[in-house]
């Protein structure tokens, strides 16, 4: 028993780590190096891109604008991306911050080797394409990483491992983090799981009665599939959300209205946090931790709803396996363990990556003694994947002078900076000096 146990545990880690190289071609076609590539619209008019594929297969996309003024961002996407890689897919994310190449920085991004779940995987991939990144533009006076979403998870992971070179030496000089999901895996996920059985109480469709019975936890069953259309339309079905609020039902308004009090989760995003828990659990659960369970719900309290007693008696209950937890947490939990300035943005009423993320990442470094190293700031937007776009050109000076100066961002700093930026990008800055999220109970 203890053997299959070892067996079992070394196939589950297998499942997070690197890959060896995927194929002779792939090799061949890092070798001749990024080939020059059309750049997107959204870049400045006399940038230069080049796009390629490294030897675990990742795609990876950069660009140097003509004033470069030497720094290069490498960034972390989020996700994580259950869709097969396409030689593109960075595109969206250069165009989304083309801010930085429109500030002088150089900019390189993956799309990691393979889909689904995997900080580790992804932070190797990431640190891989700087190597790539540094050899074809040359040495760089200063790398800055930022990631985004989970990529903040995928970055602030790639500091904890690769910051220092095994000679001392410095991979990285900052770090940029925003509307990151800075919880790991443990904790970041589980607000999903409680979301799954509190919608399976209600509305008894994902899974129906007459399909394949399997534990909410799982996503879906080892063998499941289910497009995005098919959830939508179960949700639509049983709380009308697609439809005008007066075209919905009495019961489909009373079954959204438990569902968003007890969950937190905002109503324009219950389809899309419904979709992660089940395409992406599915993956984090048969892909990656052997079937096991890493969520817990055994002894939670659900609250808000019109029937608290009855929603507690009758709601699927289920008790995470400690070694699925220990497998996660490996994989993604960030230790605090950081060596580099850090910076942080983060909206407010984030509907995607809520704010008491923030709250855990804080706690996790001021454990670790780091304090000093971090500064968040905060928005009063309600966005996720693109906030004020000043906001990023703000931090990313700061944390240039922060590196070169020795002068530590302040939130008023931070502001500041961006209502000068504000000037350039015509758009707004929305920070807010005092507020301070609360961590919330796991």
């Amino acid at each position: 028993m203890y053997f299959r146990s070892m067996l079992v545990s070394a196939v589950v880690f297998a499942a997070f780590l690197p890959a060896a190289p995927f194929s002779a071609a792939a090799a061949d076609e890092k070798a001749a190096g990024p080939k020059k590539a059309e750049c997107p619209a959204a870049l400045p008019k006399d940038a230069d891109c080049f796009a390629g594929q490294d030897e675990n297969g990742a795609y990876y996309w950069m660009a140097r604008p003509k004033n470069w003024n030497g720094i290069l961002v490498v960034h972390s996407h989020g996700g994580p991306r259950t869709a097969k890689p396409k030689p593109d897919d960075p595109v969206e994310d250069l165009e989304r911050f083309a801010v930085t190449v429109d500030e002088g920085y150089a900019w390189v991004g993956s799309n990691y080797r393979r889909p689904g779940y995997g900080v580790r995987m992804a932070a190797a991939d990431t640190d891989n394409v700087r190597k790539i990144a540094e050899g074809f533009l040359g040495k760089p006076k200063l790398v800055l990483l930022h990631g985004q979403s989970w990529g903040g998870n995928v970055a602030a992971k790639t500091a904890e491992l690769y910051a220092i070179d095994p000679d001392g030496h410095k991979n990285y000089d900052g770090v940029v983090l925003t509307s990151g999901v800075l919880g790991g895996g443990t904790y970041s996920y589980t607000f999903r799981a409680d979301l799954r059985a509190v919608y399976q109480y209600y509305c008894k469709n994902h899974p129906r009665a007459d399909e394949v019975q399997y534990p909410v936890w799982q996503g879906l069953p080892k063998d499941g599939k289910m497009k995005r259309e098919e959830l939508e339309a179960r949700v639509n079905e049983c709380t009308g959300i697609s439809e005008p609020k007066d075209k919905r039902t009495p019961e489909q308004a009373k079954n959204l209205q438990n569902i968003l009090a007890v969950t937190h989760v905002p109503e324009k995003t219950l389809v899309a946090h419904l979709s992660w828990a089940t395409g992406l659990f599915h993956d984090m659960v048969w892909k990656r931790l052997g079937g096991k369970n890493p969520f817990d719900n055994s002894k939670t309290v659900y609250a808000g709803s019109d029937d608290d007693a009855a929603l507690n008696k009758g709601v699927e209950r289920f008790t995470a396996d400690p070694e699925a937890v220990r497998l996660l947490a490996y994989d993604a939990d960030l230790t605090g363990e950081i060596v580099l300035p850090t910076i942080t943005m983060h909206a407010k009423n984030d509907p995607t990556a809520f704010v008491p993320l923030e709250a855990h990442y804080r706690d996790v470094v001021e454990k670790a003694g780091n304090s000093d190293l971090l500064v968040q700031n905060f928005t009063d937007e309600a966005e996720h994947s693109k906030l004020s776009t000043p906001q990023y050109a703000a931090l990313f000076s700061q944390m240039v002078d922060w590196i070169e100066k020795g002068e530590k961002p302040t939130r008023q700093t931070v502001a500041a900076r961006c209502e000068e930026k504000s000037k350039v990008y015509k758009e707004p800055c929305r920070f807010l000096q005092d507020f301070e999220p609360q961590l919330e109970k796991e």
